[in-house]
């Protein structure tokens, strides 16, 4: 009767999360005859029984490079060797979870995870390291209905930090702990104080262990930032050969890449994790709607648009446009379908197409991701600042207005910092529009200062205008080139190598009678754009200078 009632209890729990102990069976068994999958090595040491050991460290391997459903499903398939392994139900609500760099998860998300630790804290762990490890977890679902996400997760990265301590051999519980101090730290702190502490346990695992995918994973996350970029080189180099079947992982190179702006490298990585992504779908009606591809795809039309790649970028904007329906409705999608078009856009300087843009899928819960919707609206309002459209430029500086509104009462307060200088920013090329350009330039430097104090997002490659470009741009139009150079170059020391604070800076150069540096400029565009499928104005700019040199 025991026996009944536990197999019972898994069953439910199964069905909760979208029944993954079913799906693991048959789809291990369909794999025979396939050459061994690399997913990294990883050996996390628990009391279940032999085969239930050898999937679970299968199963955390793929956790660690954030293949989610397949990780459910490995996780599901040690309970099929070991009904009683209560760690596998802990594997399985961690993941329900998804990406620790997008939290908080929604509703749905939270339930599902919530029932697979119930499962796990009613089966137990093995030992007082597995029950410390699933009190750990149960830490971040305390009171998550009625209570502030970010108490909880930073409530969980100190119990995780009494895991790591109490367990200072176990290695599992040190990368877990690094993660947890890196996706709790705040972009704002430029001290970079979790992501030095989580570099401090990662580089020397990093050296033991160079086949770890977490170890390499959450070394890229530690270092995606400008300051800190240049570190992240290495693991950036290593990690997609490590798991070279998982999309996330041929992808997460490209966010060491977009910092130092490596685009041609940014390119391939993103064109495999793409069509890896597709090779995940089984339902032909969801087109390539899947986070990974999308993540994917935004990456790839931003490095495409650094090489005045403008045709293999519209290839790609085509495609996102025409999806219709995707496998889950989460932020990093909703926030691709966003920026992918405005990033179009933007990059080439059609004002005009910027102000036209529109959401889609227009049918899309766009109500549960303001700070998604925030990027298409910030983009169209400058567009439309720019081209002229003062009307609707206050339009969309009034639907951002409620956006942020929307963006602090869910709590979400980084997206409503970026949203703030979004709207100085629209309001800055409006006073410019109307002559008042002692107030534009204040706005647009207070954007910049704005944008500086915080950082980019893991879920995007580059925000899809930078503030200090733009300033730069705007004392570019009021014919003050020497202060326009010195903002080009403080922009392209955070953000390198962009095509348009390049030519920005040449122009820049030209216009202050300063040759030798125009010349070096120009030659430097040349060589970011050098794979270029168009003519852009700038690059014709640049053959006709150097052309009479």
């Amino acid at each position: 009767m025991a026996l009944v009632k536990k197999t019972s209890w898994m069953l439910t729990v199964m069905l909760c999360i979208g029944g993954a102990g079913a799906w693991a069976h048959e789809e291990h068994e369909s794999s025979v005859g396939i050459p061994p999958e690399k997913l990294g090595e990883v050996n996390f040491p628990i009391s279940c029984n032999a085969p239930a050991q050898k999937e679970f460290n299968r199963a955390t391997a793929l956790a660690h490079s954030f293949w989610f459903d397949p990780a459910i499903n490995s996780f599901g398939r040690v309970l099929h060797h070991d009904p009683e392994c209560g760690m596998a139900y802990w594997g399985i609500a961690l993941m329900s979870l998804g990406n620790p760099f997008t939290w908080p998860p929604g509703p749905k998300a939270w339930k599902a995870g919530k029932s697979a630790l119930a499962a796990a804290q009613r089966v137990g762990g093995g030992s007082e390291r597995e029950q410390d490890y699933i009190a750990a977890l149960a830490v971040l679902f305390s009171d998550w209905e009625t209570t502030d996400y970010r108490p909880r997760a930073l409530a969980y990265e100190k119990a995780m930090e009494g895991v790591a301590s109490r367990y200072p051999r176990d290695t599992e519980a040190q990368i877990l702990y690094a993660l947890a101090l890196d996706a709790t730290a705040l972009a704002a702190d430029k001290t970079f104080a979790n992501q030095l502490k989580a570099a401090d346990i990662l580089e020397p695992l990093f050296e033991k262990y160079p086949d770890h995918p977490g170890v390499a994973h959450y070394l890229i996350h530690t270092y995606d930032y400008a300051e800190l970029a240049e570190k992240g080189l290495p693991a950036a180099r290593t990690y997609a050969a490590i798991a070279p079947l998982v999309p996330h992982a041929l992808h997460m190179p490209s966010h060491i890449f977009a910092r130092v702006g490596l685009w041609r490298e940014m390119v391939e990585n993103n064109r495999a994790s793409y069509l890896a992504s597709r090779n995940e779908l089984k339902e032909a009606t969801l087109g390539v709607g899947t986070y990974d591809a999308l993540h994917a795809m935004d990456y790839m039309v931003f490095a495409h648009l650094q090489q005045a790649q403008d045709k293999a970028a519209k290839r790609l904007v085509d495609e996102a446009m025409s999806i219709r329906k995707v496998n889950a409705e989460n932020f990093p999608a909703a926030y691709a379908f966003a920026a992918i078009p405005a990033r179009f856009a933007l990059e080439r300087g059609d004002w005009e197409g910027a102000a036209e843009l529109k959401l889609s899928p227009a049918d899309l819960a766009w109500d549960k991701f303001p700070q998604a919707e925030a990027i298409l609206v910030f983009a169209r309002g400058l567009g439309a600042a720019r081209s002229g459209n003062i009307t609707a430029a206050r339009k969309d500086i009034e639907r951002l207005q409620a956006l942020k509104e929307a963006m602090t009462a869910a709590k979400l307060d980084y997206w409503a910092g970026q949203a703030d200088f979004q709207i100085k920013t629209i309001g800055a090329w409006l006073a410019l529009a109307e002559n008042r350009n002692d107030e534009a330039v204040r706005l647009m430097r207070a954007a910049a200062e704005a944008e500086e104090a915080s950082d980019k997002h893991p879920v995007t490659p580059g925000n899809v205008a930078p503030s200090r470009e733009l300033l730069g741009e705007m004392l570019l139009q009021l014919d003050r080139p020497a202060q326009a150079l010195a903002e080009f170059e403080r922009s392209l020391k955070r953000d390198p190598n962009r095509f348009r604070s390049i030519y920005g800076a040449a122009r820049a150069a030209e216009a202050s009678n300063n040759q030798k540096e125009a010349r070096d400029w120009y030659a430097r565009l040349q060589t970011v754009a050098a794979d270029h499928d168009t003519d852009r104005p700038g690059l014709v700019q640049a053959d006709g200078f150097l052309g009479k040199q």
